[in-house]
């Protein structure tokens, strides 16, 4: 992994990493170009099967952003995920260890997705009074 030095470099050699175009406030294509046609292949079937597991921090990663980026780009975008947990595996010569599907609702404040949710209800016309349960002894 030496020859690459960061997963950010591995990810551009291997054309999965995320594009962002704007100049002037104009935005242009982010798409990726082709990388090496053997390393698209393996990387699609690895992230086709890593979708499909249950229980998994690649498959919560997909369904979050499938809804907004749609199939295509929230699979490439768990490929270059995969890509980059391979990297630092090799790197640190350490094992894959998987976040869990949780990881996405645990790295926020619970005290600020409470007001972010008592803030929908409201503007649907509800009003709302929420107050943390009462800790368990």
């Amino acid at each position: 992994m030496g020859v690459f030095g960061t997963a950010s470099r591995l990810a551009s050699s291997a054309a999965v990493c995320p594009g962002n175009h704007e100049s002037a406030g104009k935005s242009t294509s982010g798409k990726t170009r082709k990388g090496p046609k053997w390393l698209g292949v393996y990387l699609h079937d690895a992230a086709m099967g890593a979708v499909r597991v249950k229980n998994g921090y690649l498959a919560a990663q997909y369904a979050r952003l499938r809804p907004r980026l749609g199939h295509a780009k929230a699979l490439v975008a768990v490929e270059h995920s995969i890509l980059v947990a391979v990297f630092h595996m090799l790197d640190r010569d350490q094992p894959y260890h998987d976040l869990a599907p949780d990881y996405f609702a645990r790295r926020d404040d619970p005290a600020r997705r409470a007001r972010k949710l008592v803030r929908q209800l409201e503007a649907l016309g509800y009003t709302v009074h929420a107050e943390p349960l009462p800790a368990a002894a």
